[in-house]
C-alpha cells in the first residue's frame, strides 16, 4: 500500500471532547467488573500508533474513528487520504457514504413516528400506501414495521434490475437481511408525512441531534469534502451521488455526526423509554451460515448474534452491544454501542478494505467478544485470502496461483475470495488472468454452480460464445434457479 496511502496522519482533535445531554441515560452506568476497555489516553496512544500500520497492511486509503465513553462523544481522529490521486487529507468534515449504517438511523426515525401515534409497529403496511406495493402475493399484509427492521419481510437483500420484487418466505418466518423491505418502508414513511425521506429524516433525526453533515442524498456542499472510494488496490473509483434518498443505503455522513446519533441512543434521547428498549431487544436470532437466507431455514440458530429494530445485537460476556456495518462496495464501515457500559465506537472508511481491519481497530478500542465480525464473515488483512489476492494485483494470476497452491488446495482460500479476485481482473479489463482464476475457482469447487457462472460471464466478456453458453449451461445444471444463467443465456443463443 506504500505506493498509494500518503504519510498522512491528522488528529482532529488530540484531546478528548465532551458533548453534554440534559436528559438522563436510559442505561444506568455499572459498576461491574467487565473485561471492556473504557477509552482513555493509553487507548488513544494505541490506536495512533497502530492504524497507520494497520492501513498500510490492508490497503486502506483513509478513515475516521469517532469513540464514546461515558455516553458522550470522547474523542475523534482522522488518518490517510481522501483520495489517492490528490493525496487530500481526511479530516473532521469528510463526507462518507455510511452504507447500511444508513438503516440504523432511518429506524430510529421511524421509531419516532411510532412514539407519535403515526405508525403502529405490528400493523400491516400495505394498510397506510394507496395501493399495494407489489401484485398478486397475499403475504404482503403480513409485513409489519418490526418485520422490516427485523428483517424478516421474506425479500431479498436486492432484487434484480430484471425482476419483479417477490417474497421468498412467510413474513416474520425467520431473519434474511434486506435492503428491499427498508425501501418498502421509507414508502410507508412518506406516505404518513407527506414528505420526502430526506427532509422527513432531516427535520426529525438531523436537526435534533445535531448532525449537520448528514443527507440521504447529495448535498451541493460534498463536493468539496466527500471522500472518494477506492478499490482492493487502493486505485480510486467513479463517486457515487445519490440523488434519491435510499433508507437502506444512501446516507452520506461524517463519524462525527454518527457519534452523535449513538450518543443520543446511549443517553435515550428523543424516544420513549420503552420504544428505545424495544429497539435494543432480540427480536430473531440470525442463521449462523448466511446473512441474506431465502432460500432455506437455518439448520440452527445463533445464540450469540440477533436482530433488534433496525440494529443487530450481539450477547457476549460482557453483556448486550449494539452494532451494525456497513458495504457499498469501495466504503466500508461499522458501529458498536454497548449501551450498560455506554461506551461505543463509529469507524468509517473508503477502501473495500476497510472491513479486513475494523475487527482490530475495535479490539485495540474497546475490547470484548467481536462475533458480529464471525457472522459477517470478511476476511482479515492479513488472511491467506487478502495476501492472495494482494499477490494477484502485484504479480498476476499465474504467478500468485503458483504461490499459493497449498493454501488454496487446503481450502484456506474460500470460494468467494478466488470468485472476488477474479472479478477484480475482469473489472480490470484483464480477461485472460479473470478466466485463469475462475477456471481455478472450477477446479477447486466443482459443484458450485456459481464458479461456472462467473466463469462463463468471463468467456462472455472475452468474446468466447461458445464457452461462456457451456458454462451458463452448467451453472444452470447445478441450480436451475439461476435467473442469471437463464438471462445470459438467452441473449448468448440470440441470432
Amino acid at each position: 500500500m506504500s505506493r498509494v496511502l500518503a504519510a498522512v496522519q491528522i488528529a482532529i482533535l488530540a484531546v478528548p471532547i465532551e458533548v453534554s445531554y440534559q436528559t438522563g441515560a436510559l442505561f444506568p452506568a455499572t459498576d461491574t467488573d467487565s473485561p471492556l476497555k473504557k477509552p482513555d489516553q493509553t487507548t488513544i496512544f494505541e490506536l495512533q500508533r497502530r492504524v497507520p500500520e494497520l492501513m498500510e497492511e490492508g490497503t486502506v486509503p483513509g478513515l475516521s474513528l469517532a469513540l464514546i465513553r461515558d455516553g458522550k462523544t470522547y474523542w475523534l481522529h482522522v488518518f490517510g487520504v481522501r483520495d489517492t490521486k490528490t493525496g487530500q487529507a481526511v479530516t473532521e468534515d469528510t463526507i462518507f457514504e455510511a452504507a447500511s449504517l444508513s438503516k440504523p438511523v432511518f429506524a430510529y426515525g421511524v421509531l419516532k413516528l411510532i412514539d407519535a401515534g403515526k405508525l403502529d409497529l405490528d400493523a400491516p403496511l400495505s394498510k397506510y400506501l394507496p395501493r399495494p406495493y407489489i401484485e398478486g402475493d397475499a403475504r404482503l399484509d403480513k409485513i409489519t414495521a418490526r418485520y422490516v427492521l427485523s428483517h424478516r419481510t421474506g425479500f431479498p437483500n436486492w432484487r434484480d434490475d430484471r425482476s419483479p420484487l417477490t417474497i421468498r418466505f412467510t413474513p416474520g418466518e425467520r431473519f434474511s437481511y434486506s435492503g428491499e423491505g427498508f425501501v418498502y418502508l421509507a414508502k410507508v414513511v412518506e406516505q404518513i408525512t407527506g414528505k420526502a425521506l430526506n427532509d422527513y429524516m432531516t427535520e426529525t433525526v438531523f436537526g435534533p441531534l445535531g448532525m449537520t453533515s448528514s443527507s440521504y442524498v447529495w448535498r451541493e456542499d460534498y463536493e468539496a469534502r466527500a471522500a472518494t472510494g477506492h478499490d482492493s488496490g487502493g486505485q480510486p473509483v467513479e463517486k457515487r451521488k445519490p440523488k434519491e434518498a435510499n433508507a437502506a443505503a444512501s446516507l452520506q455522513t461524517t463519524a462525527k455526526d454518527y457519534a452523535a446519533f449513538l450518543d443520543a441512543v446511549i443517553n435515550g434521547v428523543g424516544l420513549e423509554k420503552t420504544t428505545l428498549k424495544e429497539m435494543g431487544r432480540p427480536q430473531v436470532p440470525v442463521d449462523p451460515e448466511c446473512t441474506n437466507c431465502t432460500e432455506h431455514a437455518p439448520k440452527e440458530l445463533s445464540k450469540s448474534v440477533f436482530w433488534g429494530l433496525g440494529v443487530g445485537i450481539q450477547e457476549t460476556k460482557e453483556g448486550e452491544s449494539l452494532w451494525h456495518w456497513g458495504d457499498n462496495g469501495a466504503f466500508k464501515c461499522f458501529m458498536l454501542a454497548y449501551p450498560k457500559q455506554r461506551s461505543g465506537l463509529v469507524l468509517f472508511t473508503n477502501g473495500e478494505n476497510g472491513l479486513s481491519i475494523a475487527s482490530e481497530v475495535v479490539q485495540f478500542a474497546l475490547g470484548g467478544e467481536l462475533p458480529a465480525f464471525q457472522w459477517i464473515k470478511y476476511d482479515a488483512y492479513n488472511s491467506p485470502a487478502m495476501q492472495f489476492a494482494k499477490s494477484v494485483r502485484e504479480k498476476g494470476a499465474k504467478a500468485a496461483i503458483a504461490e499459493f497452491r497449498p493454501a488454496l488446495m487446503r481450502g484456506d482460500i474460500p470460494e468467494r475470495s478466488i470468485n472476488s479476485a477474479g472479478y477484480q481482473l475482469l473489472w480490470q479489463k484483464k480477461g485472460p488472468d479473470a478466466i485463469r482464476m475462475f477456471q481455478l475457482n472450477v477446479e477447486l469447487y466443482p459443484k458450485s454452480a456459481n464458479v461456472y457462472d462467473s466463469l462463463g460471464e468471463a468467456y462472455m466478456y472475452n468474446g468466447d460464445k461458445e464457452l461462456a453458453i457451456q458454462n451458463y449451461e452448467k451453472s444452470l445444471d447445478l441450480d436451475p434457479k439461476n435467473s442469471n444463467a437463464v438471462d445470459m443465456l438467452k441473449k448468448l443463443r440470440r441470432p
